[in-house]
Parts: C-alpha cells; sequence; structure tokens
C-alpha cells in the first residue's frame, strides 16, 4: 500500500511506519544531452523524486554497499564494468570512483575512512588500495569467497574454496600459515570485536571457531542439522556486539538459528519462508528500542525481529531486483540496497532509529506526511484474483516477491502485468488499432453527410451540376482545415440562385428550358454530345459470349467439325467478332427510332411516374402487357381451366410438328448414302485433304 506525496512513498506492515526516500526508475544516462532531458522534467513524478545522494547508481547491478565506521563516505561496488564508488554524505555527492580489471566479490575498510581499502576479486586476488589509488596487488591460492580484517594483528583473512583459512598480515605485508579446518571448502568468515574469536561457516554446514592468540581451533558443531536441514551450508555469520555470546548462523535453505557459544543447541530458529540463502545477518541496537534487533537479508526480503521472542517488527521486500547486500547506518533507521539493477533504493524506518546526523531534513517530510491527510492509492500495479492469473499463465509467480497477496487476490507489478497479456492475447493491440481506425473513419463519415436536395423539373442537369460543383469545393476546404471562407468569386454559381428572384424562374418556367439538340447550345458547346450517354448502350443488351457461341454453333456445317478444317479455323480466329446487341423491349425500339432518351424520364420520383402512367398507358398486342414510364408494366389476365390448358398444350405440339425440318424434305439418309459408294468416299476425303 502505497501513498504519494512530498515525493515520499511510505508502506506500513504490522504499525511500522516505512519511508522509501528514493525511487527506484531509472535516471537519464549520464551521456545524454540536457535538451534531450528537459521533457523528463515536466514528468510529475520526476519532480516529486527525491535523491539523498547523486549520482547512486551502476550501468548494471550492484554487489556490495557499505559505510565507514566514521559515518562520512559511502562506498559502493558494482558492474559492468567492475568499478567502485566513493560518496561524501556531507556534500550528497560521488566523490571518486575507480576500475577493476576483474568482479568485486567482497572488501574490507582497513581505516575509519576511505584511505584504506581491501577488495577480493574473481581472478583470486586480493587489491589494496589508499588514497592515492591502487597500492597493490597479490594473489591466493583458490577463489575466494569472503573476507575479514583483524584489527588486532592486522591480518585480512579470506575464506576460499578450500580447507585453509588464508592469512594476510598488511604490517609484514606477506603471507603467514593458514588456519586448517575440517570443511571442504569455507563460505563465510566471521570475527567477534569484543573477545577476538574468529568463526568460519562451511560447505558441510559445520561452524568451526579459532582462538587467534593461539592459531587454533577452539570447537566445531554442525550449525545447520538443528534446524532441520541436512545438506545445507552456512552462509552468513554475525556476533552480537552487547557481551558476545550469541552467533547469528544462516544455512542456504533461508533459516537463521541463534547459539549461546556455551551450547551446542540453538537457541531459536527464524525461518524466512522463501528457501533462499541468507546473505547477511546484522545486529543493531538505537535509543529507540530497549534490545537489540536482528535483521536478516536474503536475496527476496529483509526481516526486522527481535532475537529473545522471535516476533517479527517489519519487513521490506523490493520490486526493482533481487537483493545483493544492506547497509545500514550505526544507531539509525536508514539502510541503503544494493540490488541487482542500477538504481541503489533508501529506506527510512523511524521505529528503527532516528535520521543519520548528515540528513536531519529526512525526518521534516515524514513529519508533514503524517500531519497531511493523503490520500491512499496503489501505484503501478494491478489487482488480479486467481483467475486472471491462469487466464495469464502466472499461478507459478504465486509465493514469490512479484505478487503480493492482497484480500482476494494479487497485486502485480503493471509492467509485468502488460508483458503477461500481451504473449496470451497478441493480436489485442491489433484489434485496438482497428477499432480505433474504424472509429475515425466513422467521424468523418458523419460530417460529410448532406442533407439530400430536390432537384427542380426544368433544367435538371444544370441544377445537378450546381450542387456537384459545390460539394467539391466543400470537400476540398474540409481538407485544407480552412478557417477564412472562401470567396464566392471563386466558387462560381451555388445553390443560391435556386431561391434567388433572378434566377428562380430559370428552374420553374418551362420557357427557359435548355434545348440541347438546337444549333444555337451545340456552337456553345461542341463537346456536350461526347457527354451525354450513347443511345445503343441506353436502348440495348449485349449478347453475353455464350449466346454468340451457341449462335455460331447453329450456323456452322458438318463439314466444319472434320480434322482437315483446323486450318481455315485458325484463321477465323484471329478474325475479330462482331458484337451483337438486342433492344430491351418495345418502349426503348420506339424511343431508339425517335432517337430519344428515357433517361429524364426514368428519374422520376415514384409519384409522377404512377400519375404519368394512369395518363399515358401504352398497351401493347403481344400478351396484354402494358407499358408505362421509368419502365413500368401492367400485365391483366383471366383465370382458364385444366382443360383449357390441355387444349393449349395440343395446339402448341402441333405447331412442332408443322414445324419444317430435315426429314420433311424427304432426303435419304448420310449413312445410307455413302456406304455403297466407297470411291466417292474416297474422292471426298481425298478433297478435304487437297484443300
Amino acid at each position: 500500500m502505497a501513498t504519494k506525496g512530498s515525493g515520499l512513498k511510505s508502506t506500513s506492515i504490522n504499525g511500522v511506519k516505512i519511508y522509501m526516500v528514493s525511487s527506484q526508475q531509472r535516471n537519464p544516462a549520464s551521456w545524454v544531452g540536457s535538451k534531450k532531458q528537459r521533457p523528463s522534467r515536466k514528468d510529475k513524478n520526476y519532480q516529486q523524486k527525491i535523491e539523498l545522494v547523486q549520482d547512486l547508481t551502476f550501468p548494471t547491478a550492484t554487489s556490495r554497499i557499505k559505510v565507514t565506521p566514521d559515518g562520512e563516505f559511502l562506498i559502493a561496488s558494482g558492474i559492468h564494468p567492475p568499478q567502485i564508488k566513493v560518496y561524501e554524505l556531507r556534500e550528497f555527492a560521488l566523490k571518486f570512483e575507480r576500475h577493476f580489471d576483474s568482479e568485486i566479490i567482497d572488501f574490507q575498510i582497513l581505516d575509519d575512512d576511505y584511505s584504506k581499502l581491501a577488495f577480493l576479486c574473481a581472478d583470486r586476488s586480493v587489491c589494496l588500495h589508499a588514497k592515492y589509488g591502487k597500492h597493490y596487488t597479490l594473489r591466493i591460492p583458490r577463489m575466494g569467497r569472503d573476507m575479514a580484517y583483524d584489527c588486532w594483528s592486522c591480518d585480512l583473512l579470506c575464506a576460499a574454496s578450500s580447507s585453509d583459512l588464508y592469512r594476510i598480515n598488511l604490517e609484514k605485508g606477506q603471507f603467514l600459515s593458514p588456519l586448517r579446518t575440517q570443511s571442504p571448502g569455507l563460505n563465510v568468515v566471521c570475527r567477534s570485536k569484543l573477545h577476538g574469536l574468529v568463526a568460519c561457516g562451511g560447505d558441510d554446514g559445520a561452524v568451526e571457531c579459532f582462538d587467534m592468540r593461539t592459531k587454533s581451533s577452539i570447537g566445531r558443531i554442525n550449525a545447520v542439522e538443528h534446524g532441520g536441514d541436512i545438506n545445507e551450508e552456512v552462509t552468513a555469520l554475525k556476533f552480537d556486539e552487547d557481551g558476545g555470546f550469541t552467533m547469528a548462523v544462516g544455512s542456504s535453505g533461508g533459516k537463521v538459528l541463534l547459539y549461546d557459544l556455551r551450547s551446542s543447541h540453538p537457541m531459536r530458529v527464524k525461518d524466512h519462508m522463501y528457501g533462499s540463502a541468507i546473505l547477511d545477518i546484522k545486529w543493531h541496537r538505537t535509543l529507540n528500542s530497549e534490545r537489540q534487533k536482528l535483521i536478516t537479508t536474503d536475496k527476496h526480503v529483509v526481516r526486522i525481529w527481535d532475537p529473545e521472542t522471535g516476533d517479527g517488527m517489519t519487513s521490506i521486500e523490493p520490486t526493482a531486483g533481487t537483493i545483493n547486500d544492506i547497509c545500514v547506518f550505526s544507531k539509525s533507521g536508514l539502510m541503503f540496497l544494493a540490488l541487482d539493477c542500477s538504481q541503489i533504493p533508501s529506506y527510512f524506518i523511524p521505529s528503527l532509529g532516528p535520521a543519520p546526523k548528515w540528513l536531519p531534513s529526512i525526518e521534516n517530510l515524514t513529519e508533514e506526511m503524517e500531519e497531511d491527510a493523503q490520500t491512499t492509492i496503489y501505484d503501478n500495479f494491478k489487482f488480479l484474483t486467481k483467475e486472471d492469473l491462469e487466464k495469464l499463465n502466472l499461478t507459478s509467480l504465486i509465493g514469490t516477491n512479484l505478487l503480493r497477496a492482497s484480500m482476494h487476490g494479487f497485486f502485480i507489478d503493471y509492467k509485468l502485468y502488460k508483458k503477461a497479456k500481451q504473449y496470451t492475447e497478441p493480436f489485442e493491440y491489433e484489434t485496438y488499432r482497428e477499432q480505433q481506425t474504424q472509429k475515425k473513419l466513422e467521424e468523418q463519415f458523419v460530417s460529410r453527410i448532406t442533407i439530400p436536395k430536390k432537384l427542380p423539373k426544368v433544367n435538371r442537369k444544370l441544377a445537378a451540376s450546381v450542387i456537384e460543383k459545390e460539394a467539391e469545393i466543400e470537400q476540398i476546404e474540409a481538407d485544407k482545415n480552412d478557417t477564412k471562407k472562401a470567396s464566392r468569386k471563386k466558387k462560381g454559381l451555388g445553390p443560391e440562385i435556386f431561391e434567388d428572384e433572378r434566377f428562380k424562374a430559370l428552374f420553374e418556367d418551362k420557357d427557359f428550358e435548355i434545348d440541347e439538340n438546337s444549333t444555337e447550345y451545340l456552337a456553345l458547346h461542341p463537346m456536350a454530345s461526347m457527354k451525354q450517354p450513347s443511345l445503343v448502350a441506353e436502348h440495348f443488351e449485349l449478347l453475353t459470349e455464350d449466346e454468340d457461341q451457341s449462335l455460331s454453333d447453329s450456323d456452322n456445317s458438318a463439314a466444319s467439325q472434320s480434322s482437315g478444317d483446323e486450318h481455315s479455323n485458325g484463321n477465323r480466329k484471329l478474325k475479330k467478332k462482331p458484337r451483337l446487341y438486342e433492344v430491351k423491349d418495345e418502349r426503348h425500339a420506339e424511343a431508339f427510332w425517335n432517337r430519344e432518351s428515357l433517361a429524364d424520364e426514368d428519374s422520376l420520383p415514384l409519384g409522377e411516374r404512377a400519375a404519368a402512367l394512369g395518363d399515358n398507358l401504352l398497351t401493347s398486342a403481344r400478351n396484354n402487357i402494358k407499358f408505362g414510364p421509368g419502365g413500368s408494366r401492367e400485365i391483366s389476365f383471366t383465370t382458364r381451366s385444366s382443360a383449357t390448358y390441355k387444349e393449349d398444350g395440343e395446339d402448341k405440339d402441333m405447331q412442332r410438328e408443322k414445324r419444317r425440318g430435315i426429314q420433311s424434305l424427304g432426303l435419304k439418309s448420310a449413312r445410307s448414302g455413302f456406304r455403297g459408294n466407297r470411291r466417292g468416299g474416297s474422292r471426298g476425303r481425298g478433297r478435304r485433304g487437297r484443300h
């Protein structure tokens, strides 16, 4: 649950307020120019964003982060390229940065400030740095995993993938004899500041302690097996800072075990419930609490709890990436997290401790947030039910830090939700684009709809041309999006002439009707006849190819079907065939004979055509069909009995018999004529061949 206001976001878990001071959003790259960064400055999130320290980022990820003992400098290592950055907290800015040849596994601060540093690198090298830069580099026999510094003897202890704990004496500048352990490999090494014991955690889950005065082992226990895990490793160790008798052990199974050095059985076992290895353990004491708090970290969550009761105080679950390291300021409630991303977020917990001396303004911001009434919202999250997760195939994320359980569902990052939806519904965006395009087209069509105008009875063509020109001019103006009205001189005549007293009679009085066939009109419009439709196309219909083929087949003789006529038929196909037309009906035939067009008559409204049909009906002699204007027909008939139909059928059969055919000519069949006369047949074939 996030609250926006004053650039801070707060979460409340178990009644404990946690303020996220710096955002986890990416900053513009350093090489991006100032002009390109201006649009981001207008963003509200960018304006409300608070950065405790400027340029507290790495190109890819942050591996380790620590604060110097004097609390004045913050040192962080990251990738890629491998580098460290030292920040001066009082100036809230970067002091310097240095680059390395290989990744930094761990580093130790050898002095109160940044003047002496030791770095354990992934190429088995140990780099010693001073204020001026790199001082010296040496190598250890095996791959290093952890490092600790004994300030009493100036020994640098390196745990590696071997049973030996390597010692480097920085005062003498040489390797000392290693400490022999019974574990096949060492993961972590820790030293107590109170009594000076050194504890090592191995691959086999055992913890072995050494006395640095005698350089020998004083005790060894299997610390992990009491937590119910057999094949687990020790990944974190830490002595308490009060009496030095309590030791916290972190396992690779995500459990924290508290031991008293005087007992081989754990006092308490705390499970992180994620199954991830414990990365770091810190004992934290402030003025706000009477007892110490344990801050244990794995790659998913940071848990703050009471070691005596085991009750959890609060927890932090970052969403930007997995956790690599944590830095907590001494006697303060401010902490930094090294995540597997470019940003380094910072959190402030007032219940855990006050703000550090170099950052007193953060308390004022938190007090303002408590006084102001804030609206509670869910920022950059999408609420999904279990059914929604099944549709998106995200049920495997239940139990991870990508989903946050709430009420009857889960909260998921909105970017992750959009990606999952794109994979499950890949064509949704295309459908959305089609809908938006169709919507815009419909809006344009609505704007183009015009009221149909009724044409006058006189000079209909002239009126139609005036309306069409006006519509074309309006369309051009709409496309250009001109705000100024075009002058009427450019437009010419408009629809206003239909109501103008000077031109009104032109479309009402038949005396003013234009005769397009007159010599005066043809002299002024010589191309007008080309614009008129052809009378042949209006009154006649072109016969189809099938009808033409049937006519040609009936005209061909039997001799053309023989093989000898192939050459002549090929020549005929090359000739252009004439087009055959058929008149539509007698009405069109009469109009074509009189060279008249029926277009004006067909364009009349239905009411006028019906009135003309009642006045001037043309009765035809065939089939009692009456033709009227506009192609209308009226048929009248009387019903007859079935006997009448039979008589009509007999009459039709008699007519078919009376038709003249080949049989009526009395000729002999072709087969009987050619069977007896073979010579004639041979001569006929020869002639066809010569032809």
